[in-house]
């Protein structure tokens, strides 16, 4: 289980920079595997301390992605950025702060954030955010 936060702040979103593989050096939502002992939205807040040091108030669960080629589930909840105080951690190379057109859309590190921001973006713009539950097969089928 993958668990992560797609963190507003005003009309912008808080991505990180990978400084481990696979994809170091490319962009991403702060996210990772959930630790035991933990629920999915304290996980989603973790990984967002831990990987751009960010604060969040976590808001609600606005997708989940199956991945089944590679056994994973990803779970993004939106949250709510509570003060400008942040940087990257020991598994980023930077954070920052991005608005949609900013977005390094040719260098996000993985298909399931490319298409949960992309989803994110038309949501916003309609001014609702409904779960979002999906599949992405990295095989033919």
């Amino acid at each position: 289980m993958v668990v992560g936060c797609i963190t507003e702040w005003e009309d912008k979103i808080l991505l990180c920079r990978r400084a481990i593989e696979p994809k170091h050096g490319f962009w991403t939502l702060p996210g990772g595997f959930m630790e035991n002992g933990e629920t999915t939205a304290e996980g989603a807040a973790r990984e967002t301390l831990e990987e751009a040091g960010a604060r969040v108030d976590v808001l609600d669960l606005y997708s989940m992605t199956s991945l089944p080629d590679i056994n994973q589930v990803y779970l993004l909840f939106r949250a709510r950025l509570l003060h400008l105080d942040f940087a990257p951690g020991e598994e980023s190379l930077e954070a920052g702060l991005f608005t949609e057109p900013e977005i390094p859309w040719s260098r996000l590190a993985f298909r399931t954030i490319e298409h949960t921001l992309r989803m994110y973006f038309d949501d916003r713009r309609m001014g609702v955010f409904p779960l979002r539950v999906g599949n992405i097969f990295h095989k033919p089928r």
